[in-house]
């Protein structure tokens, strides 16, 4: 007889033998059938009298009561039968779930051995491109619409990938320029690179690029049927793979702390291409106007907003600093080359409690000489009209300005002019308040 069986029976025989069920103040949990210690259900009580050696079951009577202060009472015959049903319906269900634990940790075992042995048998299997088929020509993504049914060779990054039965796997390839769904079947999804083959990997694919039927998807509407390849550069897997690193539901600081990985994400990626594009329309519109870039230092020894939002450092000795704009020198260009402009770093070392504010951006500047302030507000609405034309104009800038931002349609209408005491009428008549405090400007 086990400790626990003994300890239970000892209770039990301070009280003759009757089992406690109070439906209102017991408990199952820590309950011994006691008296003091009652159950609170008979299904409790008939469990406890079936644990014990069955040469003693009959000499256990359950007594119930159903409020407090109410005496016990011996349970009715049509009760205990419905509990010793219930009892016997819970060891049942117990039975099968240990039963169904037990298949599955066996077929868990085995599915681990299959595994196991299926990567020592993949160790053995040596891939080797097929001198008989035509040379593989090397190709960006972005290409691979124009060299379908073309043997082609293309390297990239795993950006998404999708295991199908034993013998298919679909990996969808990233090199910055676009993506390719690629399909390996056969043995080229059973060698040792396959199967540990990780997010993020560096790979060489070779192949033919296949135009998909209708009803299939797939980026830019075909895929490469794989017929040799080669792993690079491997990536981590398990707890360093980079789902475990960065995902939706991650922290801002470690976002952060991860930069790196971050970019490889299509919204974060799409930003950077889009102000690349906007970057280049932005020297577009200022030479086809006749503005010279220039490029003045950023290592400076004068300060040009204020002196509290300087960033310092030694410069040979003597005391330098980060230029907070280019201002100062684009005016003194402009007695030898008129209108100018450029496209620099500039620093800001002010201290904010919001995410507003950046300590380091590229900052577009221009200064023109003879210049009315009219005239001055035409060249600032022609340029934000021109470059915003510029960008919406290139079909794969105005993609991703889609995906970034759905239902974007630029505005080529006249800019409102009005001057500052009118625009604060403006914003108080329509409503719109300060973001700091919520009040009227």
């Amino acid at each position: 007889m086990s400790a626990e069986l003994a300890s239970k029976t000892e209770l039990l025989s301070l009280d003759a033998h009757l089992v406690h069920v109070d439906k209102v103040g017991g408990s199952d949990e820590t309950g011994h059938g006691t008296e003091d210690a009652p159950y609170k259900t008979p299904v409790a009580a008939v469990g406890m009298i079936a644990s014990m050696p069955a040469e003693k079951q009959g000499c256990f009577k359950v007594v119930v009561r159903s409020a407090a202060g109410e005496p016990y009472a011996e349970i009715t015959a049509t009760a205990l039968k419905k509990a010793k049903g219930a009892h016997e319906l819970e060891l049942k269900k117990a039975k099968k779930q240990a039963e169904q634990a037990a298949k599955a940790q066996a077929q868990n075992e085995t599915r681990l051995a299959e595994e196991q042995q299926r990567i020592e048998d993949s160790k053995m299997i040596k891939l080797a491109e097929d001198p008989s088929l035509p040379a593989a020509k090397q190709i960006k993504i972005c290409d691979a619409i124009h060299n379908r049914d073309t043997r082609v060779k293309v390297n990239g990054w795993v950006n998404r990938m999708r295991v199908q039965g034993k013998d298919m796997m679909f990996v969808v390839l990233r090199d910055g320029t676009g993506y390719l769904q690629c399909l390996l079947t056969n043995q080229l999804c059973h060698t040792y690179d396959a199967l540990t083959l990780a997010l993020e990997a560096a790979v060489t694919l070779y192949g033919v690029v296949k135009k998909l039927p209708e009803g299939k998807t797939a980026p830019d509407g075909h895929e490469l049927t794989v017929d040799y390849w080669e792993v690079v550069g491997p990536a981590p897997g398990g707890d360093d793979a980079i789902t475990n690193r960065i995902n939706a539901d991650a922290d801002p600081s470690l976002m952060y702390q991860q930069r790196h990985l971050v970019i490889r994400g299509d919204t974060a990626s799409a930003v950077l291409k889009v102000r690349a594009r906007v970057m280049r329309a932005f020297r577009d519109h200022f030479d086809s106007i006749g503005y010279v870039e220039v490029t003045p230092p950023c290592m400076v020894q004068t300060q040009v907003e204020g002196g509290s939002t300087l960033f310092t450092f030694d410069y040979y000795g003597q005391e330098a600093y980060l230029t907070q704009s280019s201002q100062l020198y684009l005016e003194t260009c402009l007695p030898s080359m008129g209108a100018v402009y450029t496209m620099a770093e500039s620093y800001r070392a002010e201290k904010s409690s919001t995410r507003r504010h950046l300590s380091e951006y590229t900052h577009c500047e221009a200064e023109v000489p003879f210049i009315s302030f009219e005239d001055l507000l035409s060249v600032i609405e022609n340029m934000v009209k021109d470059v915003v034309a510029r960008v919406w104009a290139e079909p794969s800038t105005r993609a991703l300005i889609e995906q970034l931002n759905p239902g974007f349609e630029p505005s080529m209408a006249p800019f409102k002019r009005m001057r500052y005491e009118e625009a604060i009428k403006w914003l108080n008549d329509n409503g719109i308040k300060r973001a700091e405090d919520g009040q009227d400007f």
